[in-house]
This record gives C-alpha cells, structure tokens and sequence, in this order.
C-alpha cells in the first residue's frame, strides 16, 4: 500500500465475513475482535443517522441548501495496526456506508467542515494561497477520568468504576447547564468515550461557526483547575464573591456531591497520606497544624471508616469558618478544596482549535470493546459505563433475537437500540428541526434584501 494510498484511503481492505462456527453456542467471547466489526457495521452502526446529523439539513432540497456542505467534513479512519486515514471525505450517506462497511475502521474520527474537499486539498494546494482551511466545526469538549487520578482512590490511568465515575457525571451536570443557560446553546450531545471519559459535541449553527479565538474564550470561561506539578494548590478562587457559574455549580451540585458521595467512596480523609493532600491546600499553616494534631490524635478511635471522612471534613469546614478565621482566602478556603476535588478538568486544546479531531458516536472502543453511547444529561445519574452495550453482546442478542422481520431496523432488537432511539428523537430530530427553520429564515432574508435592492 503507498503512501498516497494509506492518507487517502484508497485501499481495498476488507475483513473476512465473521464464521458462526467460530462461537460456542450463543456464546461470543468478550472484549474486542476485529472480525465481528463487518457484522457491526453491517446490521447496527447507525450510518443514515451519522449522516442526517452532519449534514445539519444541507441534504434536502431547498433552495438554500448547500450540496457540497457534507461532501467537505473530513472523517478520520483508524484502522488495525494504527494505520490512519485522514482526511476521507464521501459525497453521500451511501458513500460513507460503503467505505465504512468496506474498512471496518476500528476507530472513525469527525474533523471540521472545510473550505474545499478534503480529499482533494493537494490539488487546491498547487493554486497558491490558503484555499484549503476550516469553516466550521462542532464545539467539542473532552474529559478523561485519569485527569482525575490525584482525587480517587478506588482506580488509576484508564480504569474506571462505579465509585469514581460520578466525576464524570459532575461534569456533565455542571457544563451542560452552563452551556445552555448562559451561553444559550440548546443542541448538545455527551456521549460516552467507550473507556475513560466523556465527549461534549454543540451543534449549534453559532458553535459551529465559532472562531479558533472565540472557542478558546469559551474553554476559559470553564477554566478553575489550573493544577500542575509543582503546585499544591490547584484551584484559586478570587474575588469577593464567586463568579455566578461557579457559585451556581458549588451550590447545586458539588457541595452536595463531595459531602454525600465523594467523602466516603473514596475515603477522602481515612489514612494520613490522603488527608495530608487536603491539609496542604490550607494556606495558613497554623490551622493546618491544629487540625492534623486532632486528627492523628484519634486515629486509634474506635470511629468507622465511614464516618471519619465526614467528622474530620466538619472539623475542618467549622475551623476554616468561625468568625475568628479573618485571614483573607481562608473562609474561601472550604470552596477551593471542594472545586479542587470536584470541578470539570477538560482537555483545553480539544475545545480551542477547529481542526480537532474527535470520535464519532456509536464507535466500538478497541480497548473494551463498549460502544461510544450518547448520555442523557437530564438522566445522567443514571449511566453506568460498566453496562454498555459491547461488541460480543451485541452480536449475542442478534444471535438469540429471532427474525428480524418485526424490525425496521436491525438495531432494535438490541441493547442498542435506546441509544439510536435517543439520538434519533432527543438530539437529532429537534436539531434537524432548528437547522431548517435556521436555513428558511436565512433564505427569506436574502430574498427579502434582493427585493429591496430590486425597488431602488
């Protein structure tokens, strides 16, 4: 395969039809197998819905339509051995299903809307000039629970459980309403990473118009971990009063979280290692030093485990705030420890740049095999990553579904078929609905401009 071959994706890969005989039974042995992504994409990837979603409406035939508009997303495939296919790019929703069902990609990236044809950009190259560049492009936000590591206990690096993962659902309840109420966005899809995170898509007409400069100005705006190796304090609070976002998201949802959760599952104040971890964001060492000699006093006690947590957390709030503690930040002090502990930690260069890549929905991940879900976020307390659909389960409940024939679609006799239902009618329908609406208002205005012109 040459080089111009691998970037362009003009490769005849295929992978060899999955052999029923190779189960025992009804029985598909777990993780992931790239042999069982034909049948995957074959019968369950949602390919119509992908493509209905990124041609935000231009697919019709309304006059204002713009037919080249999907023709210009670029669409990164990962396929086995890390071979990478950028800048892929398809004409049709049945281009796209051909060449995905013909790669069996392990992995398909979503990049921006470009000026030109992605595929064709060397040629656009040769003019001279900046032809080839990004136009538009979801605003995307990701979070990896290893950004975490130095607050649970419970799992490190790409691990994740019931425990920890509620991190995660803080995240999603604090950015999804400050998305929506204070900068008026209304077309957000989370969806599972299929390991370790979460992934924000805004699907907004003015999201995805957003300069590089504006995208940024918007990470920021999320911006209170600053943490770095050599600092103890990772959160700084300022001011006399807290920003309204934070304010918003300390009282709603994260005071609550760390007192009644995070605490106990993660024994935030059981050993002296972790509790030192906490005492060293007390900038005034004095009181550090009172509570550490309380805490190593008792720690022979006959107190549970459980219960230590939430007593020595107490201690601290009622030293930190009595009407003796007039040291400037330390009343502060309570709130920083828990932002330090709770707060969103995104991954500030996926959200500044246009040209990002980030995966698409409904990917199997290759690690574990789970399928790239989307989350409701009015729901999300309910999600839990350990009972994803996964490959090997999927391809069970096909195998023990029965006839298909009391389905329109394959993926309803699956565990997958919530999933599709929901991006179909939650995300994509009211979206698809705001794109026309969006694109009829446009046309009326510029027929409205020419009109006017026309009577001078």
């Amino acid at each position: 395969m040459t080089k111009e071959e691998i970037e362009n994706g003009r490769d005849d890969m295929l992978i060899d039809e999955y052999v029923p005989e190779q189960r025992h039974g009804n029985t598909i042995p777990d993780g992931f197998n790239a042999d069982y992504l034909n049948i995957y994409y074959g019968k369950l990837f949602p390919h119509a819905e992908i493509f209905k979603w990124m041609s935000y409406g231009n697919d019709g035939k309304h006059p204002a339509c713009d037919q080249s508009y999907f023709g210009r997303r670029e669409f990164s495939f990962t396929l086995d051995n890390d071979i990478y296919l950028r800048f892929q790019s398809f004409n049709s929703a049945s281009e796209l299903e051909k060449s995905i069902k013909e790669k069996c990609p392990f992995k398909i990236d979503i990049g921006p809307v470009y000026s030109v044809d992605p595929a064709k950009r060397h040629a656009y190259a040769q003019t001279g000039g900046n032809v080839f560049s990004p136009v538009e492009r979801e605003l995307v936000f990701d979070i990896d629970i290893s950004d975490y590591d130095d607050v649970r206990y419970c799992c490190s690096g790409a691990d994740v459980c019931i425990d920890c993962w509620p991190l995660m659902t803080i995240a999603i309840k604090v950015m999804d309403t400050a998305l929506r109420d204070d900068f008026g966005f209304n077309h957000i899809l989370w969806v599972y990473s299929g390991r370790r995170g979460v992934h924000c898509w805004v699907c907004d007409g003015r999201a995805r118009r957003l300069t590089n400069e504006q995208r940024a100005s918007v990470a920021d705006y999320f911006r209170v971990y600053k943490g770095s190796e050599n600092s103890n304090k990772k959160v700084s609070l300022s001011g006399p009063v807290l920003h309204p976002l934070l304010a918003r998201s300390y009282t709603d949802v994260l005071r609550v979280f760390f007192e009644e959760k995070l605490l106990s599952s993660q024994n935030l104040f059981a050993t002296e290692e972790r509790f030192e971890k906490i005492l060293e964001l007390i900038p005034d060492e004095a009181v550090a030093a009172e509570l550490r000699g309380k805490w190593q006093e008792n720690r022979r006690s006959s107190i549970s485990k459980e219960d230590l947590n939430v007593i020595r957390w107490e201690q601290l709030k009622h030293m930190l705030q009595s009407v003796k503690q007039k040291v400037h930040g330390l009343r502060r002090c309570v709130e920083e420890i828990v932002f330090s502990y709770t707060y969103p930690r995104l991954d500030m260069e996926v959200s500044k740049h246009m040209n990002h890549l980030l995966k698409a929905p409904f990917c199997i991940h290759p690690k574990t095999g789970r399928v790239c879900i989307p989350i409701d976020p009015n729901h999300c307390d309910d999600f839990d990553p350990t009972r994803v659909p996964t490959l090997s389960k999927l391809l069970e409940e096909l195998n023990s579904g029965g006839p298909s024939a009391n389905h329109v679609d394959e993926w309803d006799r699956t565990s997958l078929g919530n999933s599709v239902r929901f991006f179909r009618t939650s995300f994509l329908q009211p979206l698809l609905k705001s794109c026309k609406d969006e694109m009829e208002s446009s046309y009326n205005s510029k027929l409205q401009q020419s009109k006017n012109s026309l009577s001078w």
